[in-house]
């Protein structure tokens, strides 16, 4: 079992993770505006559900080559720091993305192809396959039991803590917008919030000397 302090840092990456503009996440806002709550329910366990693809192409044997390799567990770690770097500066950069600025032409699509079209948007999705590959070594940790079973603990904190967010997100996503659109200012303060974070994480990671 991964000790508490280093799982709540994880959740902490893994928040980081889901408040940052994606593929994700700008399908769901958008799908739940244009379609209502229930079309973005159905797209978020589509969502939730595409994440298992990941999370079993790590457990089943990537972070194991990692502790053989040690220069491999190196490089992704940079790959990790620098990839919190760059989506901080993604957020605050002028004339970034508001996530709330949904897309209006999306067609009205039955359950299944809205599961379907979650599903795929999460496996394909970069920085999903990004967070797992280069965040799952930085906490596991051999003298903690199985390598296996620690990957499939990390990978279901993550999966909660996203269809959490991203639940309130499809509830509220049509209010919050307007809301936001008539207050400007409180999207700044959440784009400096959500940079603070990930620039948070990537120096703590960077000064990391554990393994």
């Amino acid at each position: 079992m991964i000790p508490l302090q280093d799982l709540l840092i994880f959740i902490l990456a893994a928040f980081g993770l889901v408040i940052t503009p994606g593929p994700n996440m700008i399908y769901l806002i958008s799908r739940s505006i244009t379609q209502g709550k229930k079309a973005g329910i159905i797209s978020l366990f589509g969502i939730v559900t595409g994440f298992l693809f990941h999370i079993l192409l790590v457990s089943v044997g990537i972070t194991a080559i990692l502790f053989a390799v040690p220069i491999v567990y190196l490089g992704l770690k940079t790959v990790g720091v620098c990839y919190l770097i760059y989506l901080a500066f993604q957020a605050i950069k002028p004339n970034s993305q508001n996530i709330f600025e949904a897309r209006t032409d999306l067609p009205t699509d039955q359950p299944l192809k809205l599961f379907s079209m979650g599903f795929f948007t999460s496996i394909l999705n970069p920085k999903i396959a990004i967070f797992y590959v280069s965040f799952f070594p930085q906490f596991i940790k051999i003298e903690y039991g199985s390598v296996f079973w620690q990957s499939i603990e990390l990978g279901i904190t993550q999966m909660m803590v996203s269809f959490s967010v991203n639940l309130i997100i499809v509830l509220t996503a049509a209010k919050t917008a307007i809301w936001f659109a008539r207050n400007p200012i409180w999207m700044k303060i959440q784009k400096w919030f959500m940079a603070s974070i990930l620039t948070s994480l990537a120096l703590k990671m960077a000064l990391d000397k554990s393994k």
